[in-house]
C-alpha cells in the first residue's frame, strides 16, 4: 500500500514538472484608454508579443462611473486585422467608417475585419454607467490581410457546462461546440465562469499555444495562481490542462496555431514592413479615403503618434 502511494506520488510530481516546462507565467501592465478608463494589456507584452493570431489583448473593468463619462474613443484608423470585442457588462456604441452602427450588449461579440483598411469609434452610451470587457485584435493573414472591410455583430454565442463550468465558445471549437464567429486562422476563444466551486480538466490542442487571463476573481491553472497582474502561456504540445475556478470567478482562454507570419504592429495597425505602415500613417493623416470617414461623430479624430525608427517584428 505505501509502495503503491509512493509511485502515484512520483508519477504525480513527474506529470507536473513535465507541464510545467510549457508555461510561461508573467506580469501584464495598466494602460490608460479614452477619457480614464483604466485597463489591463496583456497583448504584446516584451514576454509575449502574439498566442496564435491573437496579437493585442486588453481587458476593462469591472468599471462603474458617473452618466456621460464612459468610455470616449475617436474615430482611429485599422488595417491588416480584425477588432474583436466581448461585452461582459454595460454596452457600448460602435459607428465605422463603413456606416455600421452597433451598440453591443452583454454576452455578444462585435468583429470588425479592418483588411485594407477602415476607422471606427467606440462611445459608451450617455445612460450607461458600467463597463466591463475583454477587446482582442486578430492577425489578419497574407492571404486575408488586404481584403475589403466588413463589420459583423453577433448576437448569441454558444455555450456548453461541463463540471459546473459555463464555457461560453468565442471563436473555433471547443467541447464539440463550434462558435459561429468568423475568423481565417485556426484559432479558440472561451470564457468561462463557475457556477460552484470547480475544478476541471480542459481539453487542449497540442498544435496550438495557449494563453489564460483572469477577467474576474482569481483562479489556478495548473498549481498557478492568476490574478489581474498576471497571465499564464502555454507553448504548443500540451493536450490537457488542469483549472481551478471558485463560484462566479471568471477566466479568459485563447489559443491558436503560431502565426505563420512576423508582423509588425504598431498603434491601431498590422503591417509587415515600415514602409507599410509609414504609408498607412501619412494616409490616415491627409484623410485618404483607404480608411474614410466617421460624419456623425462628434469631436476630434485621433492623432497618428510618430512611428519609431526601429520596430520590433512579432511572431
Amino acid at each position: 500500500m505505501t509502495n503503491t502511494n509512493n509511485a502515484d506520488i512520483s508519477n504525480s510530481t513527474e506529470c507536473e514538472t513535465h507541464i510545467s516546462q510549457f508555461i510561461q507565467e508573467f506580469p501584464i501592465r495598466s494602460a490608460l484608454l479614452g477619457k480614464g478608463t483604466v485597463i489591463k494589456r496583456a497583448l504584446p507584452s516584451r514576454h509575449k508579443r502574439m498566442i496564435g493570431a491573437w496579437c493585442f489583448l486588453d481587458h476593462a473593468g469591472p468599471v462603474t462611473f458617473p452618466a456621460g463619462e464612459g468610455l470616449d474613443v475617436g474615430p482611429h484608423p485599422h488595417m491588416g486585422l480584425q477588432t474583436f470585442t466581448w461585452m461582459i457588462e454595460g454596452t457600448l456604441m460602435h459607428t465605422d467608417s463603413l456606416g455600421s452602427k452597433q451598440l453591443i450588449c452583454p454576452k455578444q461579440v462585435n468583429l470588425m475585419t479592418a483588411g485594407y483598411g477602415i476607422s471606427h469609434t467606440e462611445v459608451s452610451p450617455a445612460i450607461e454607467i458600467r463597463m466591463h470587457a475583454a477587446q482582442l485584435w486578430i492577425a489578419l493573414p497574407d492571404s486575408h490581410r488586404n481584403m475589403p472591410p466588413k463589420f459583423e455583430h453577433y448576437p448569441e454565442l454558444p455555450v456548453v457546462v461541463k463540471d459546473q463550468i459555463e464555457f461560453t465558445v468565442l471563436v473555433g471549437e471547443f467541447l464539440n461546440t463550434i462558435s459561429p464567429v468568423t475568423v481565417h486562422t485556426p484559432l479558440l476563444g472561451v470564457d468561462l465562469i463557475a457556477q460552484v466551486d470547480s475544478t476541471t480538466r480542459i481539453p487542449l490542442n497540442p498544435a496550438f499555444e495557449y494563453g489564460f487571463m483572469v477577467l474576474e476573481g482569481t483562479a489556478r491553472v495548473n498549481s498557478h495562481e492568476l490574478n489581474f497582474d498576471n497571465m499564464l502561456t502555454l507553448e504548443p504540445g500540451l493536450s490537457e490542462i488542469n483549472v481551478e475556478l471558485k463560484a462566479e470567478q471568471r477566466l479568459l482562454l485563447i489559443g491558436g496555431e503560431p502565426f505563420a507570419t512576423p508582423i509588425l504592429l504598431w498603434w491601431n495597425l498590422v503591417g509587415r514592413t515600415t514602409e507599410e505602415l509609414r504609408e498607412a500613417r501619412e494616409q490616415w493623416i491627409n484623410h485618404d479615403a483607404r480608411f474614410g470617414e466617421i460624419p456623425d461623430y462628434v469631436g476630434a479624430r485621433l492623432e497618428a503618434p510618430v512611428l519609431p525608427n526601429q520596430m520590433r517584428a512579432s511572431k
